[in-house]
């Protein structure tokens, strides 16, 4: 079996009248997301006749398709074919580097929350940054990006009153992850700093920067820095593809 596959039990239920579910388990996991995602640029490449889309989750994959084109039972069969066959690979992902600016008007909450913690928020602003972190979905808002891999020292209950709305490009902590927001909208989450980047914009030939599976590096920044790049149309942040 390619080393890049992980066994995993999976179970497929039908969840509508033109779409089924792949579940790999309760866990969330990095290993279990990777076959979520493997399993969905699988699906893509074989291009199967009648898929209209995949979306996946953090240990889930949901396809929809158009059943005058194809029979759910023939979609299920084509999917258990790539399940018990070694064609599952991890595919190409992109780490993206993404400045954000912590604290002040920018991150509103990263005073209290280091206070909660007991860290300074220097410190706070230094963990959070330390290291990458996994696109576990997109989801909640378009490009709204769940991630993964938060220190377990910046491990804190979301807010008890979410705010009504908090800016687009807010990055924030919530429970046991952060996320980057991408328009917007209604939070309960811990606002740390705040990106240039936008991770949805309908303008864009690609409308949605980041896919399920990739990770993120965050890039302390000064006002001054993310000013310039906010009012750069042209701005696109750096990414690196890993190994």
């Amino acid at each position: 079996m390619n080393e890049d596959v992980v066994p995993l039990s999976w179970a497929i239920q039908t969840i509508a009248d033109q779409a089924v579910n792949i579940d790999f388990g309760e866990v969330i996991d990095a290993r279990v997301n990777q076959r979520v995602t493997s399993l969905a640029a699988a699906i893509r490449q074989q291009n199967i006749a009648g898929v209209t889309g995949c979306i996946p989750t953090y240990r889930s994959l949901t396809v929809t398709y158009d059943s005058v084109v194809i029979r759910q039972r023939e979609l299920i069969q084509a999917v258990e074919l790539l399940l018990n066959t070694d064609v599952l690979h991890t595919p190409p992902r992109k780490c993206w580097l993404i400045p954000a600016c912590y604290g002040g008007d920018y991150g509103i909450d990263l005073a209290s929350s280091a206070t909660t913690l007991g860290l300074t928020p220097a410190e706070l602003i230094e963990i959070h940054s330390a290291q990458p972190y996994r696109i576990y979905m997109i989801g909640f808002m378009p490009g709204f990006a769940y991630l993964g891999g938060l220190d377990p020292r910046l491990h804190l209950a979301r807010r008890t009153s979410p705010r009504q709305e908090v800016p687009g490009g807010s990055i924030s902590i919530g429970g046991v992850q952060s996320a980057i927001g991408s328009v917007a909208a209604p939070s309960g989450w811990h606002l740390l700093a705040r990106t240039p980047v936008k991770s949805f914009d309908p303008q864009r030939e690609q409308p949605f920067l980041f896919n399920a599976g990739e990770e993120v590096r965050f890039i302390p920044v000064s006002e001054h820095d993310y000013q310039t790049l906010l009012a750069d149309r042209h701005y696109q942040p750096e990414w690196s593809l890993l190994p």
